[in-house]
């Protein structure tokens, strides 16, 4: 799997009992073997967008605290592809 849908998919766990429209996020990246995160990204509703820069800011904030910088290096690849 694409490392940082990897990371990606392992934050949405968290939050799936949450969310229906994290449900369907968490379930399209288990579903399919993207090989890009832009490919990943085009798959997306303007809702899911719209879901994962809500979230998506304070689990990058999250690594930077804990001095994770692959993780926030990973997730921001995501991140910027969003806008």
């Amino acid at each position: 799997m694409n490392q940082p849908l990897g990371y990606l998919k392992e934050i949405l766990s968290n939050y799936t009992d949450r969310s229906d429209l994290c449900k369907e996020i968490y379930v399209l990246i288990r579903q399919y073997d993207f090989t890009s995160e832009e490919s990943f990204v085009r798959e997306l509703t303007s809702e899911q967008i719209d879901y994962l820069n809500k979230i998506l800011p304070d689990e990058i904030n999250h690594a930077r605290e804990v001095d994770d910088s692959e993780r926030v290096e990973q997730l921001n690849e995501i991140f910027e592809l969003l806008y």
